[in-house]
């Protein structure tokens, strides 16, 4: 019985851990995060599969945590389709190091590893590992340069770029 429960517990926390060399950032400023942010690129997993138009509404609980909404539109239902999870600080609130939850007990780690701080315009997030990795903006597209940069960036840190998924934003439905 005891192996199992410290076998749970590691499951459960180990969701939550940093990838390696992935440093989340500092001096973060949750109320700046807040609102809504357009996904512009993200490697594919099961949770978002199929999915254009994705958004992500940050806001704050009346807990101290963060009320997460995804929501994305799916072609193939001719649907849109939305989450909603709660999120909080697993360390310092100015650490951009959250744990999230969709489904009941069990988080994940939302890693923000880079940022822009003076506009909070576009952020680089991770899982817990290299498997889960999104750009985010508070516009449905960026700059193609920057967007370059940051794909170099996440490249040089070992994100699997080559199979990143590019979001469409255009022709939202309503």
């Amino acid at each position: 019985m005891k192996y199992i429960l410290l076998c749970s517990i590691l499951l459960l926390t180990s969701c939550t851990g940093v990838p390696d060399n992935i440093k989340p950032v500092e001096s973060f400023e949750v109320n700046r995060y807040l609102g809504t942010w357009y996904e512009i690129a993200r490697l594919d997993h099961r949770f978002e599969r199929g999915l254009s138009q994705v958004t992500a509404e940050y806001s704050l609980r009346e807990d101290g945590g963060v009320k997460v909404i995804n929501r994305g539109y799916s072609s193939e239902d001719k649907e849109w389709k939305a989450a909603e999870g709660k999120a909080y600080f697993v360390d310092k609130p100015d650490t951009g190091h959250l744990k999230v939850s969709f489904f009941g007990p069990f988080y994940s780690s939302y890693v923000i590893f880079e940022l822009d701080k003076a506009n909070y315009q576009y952020s680089l997030v991770s899982g817990a590992g290299k498997d889960y990795f999104w750009i985010l903006a508070r516009q449905p597209t960026l700059e193609p340069a920057l967007l370059n940069r940051l794909i170099e960036q996440a490249k040089s840190l070992g994100f699997a770029t080559d199979k990143l998924i590019m979001v469409e934003h255009s022709g939202t439905p309503q």
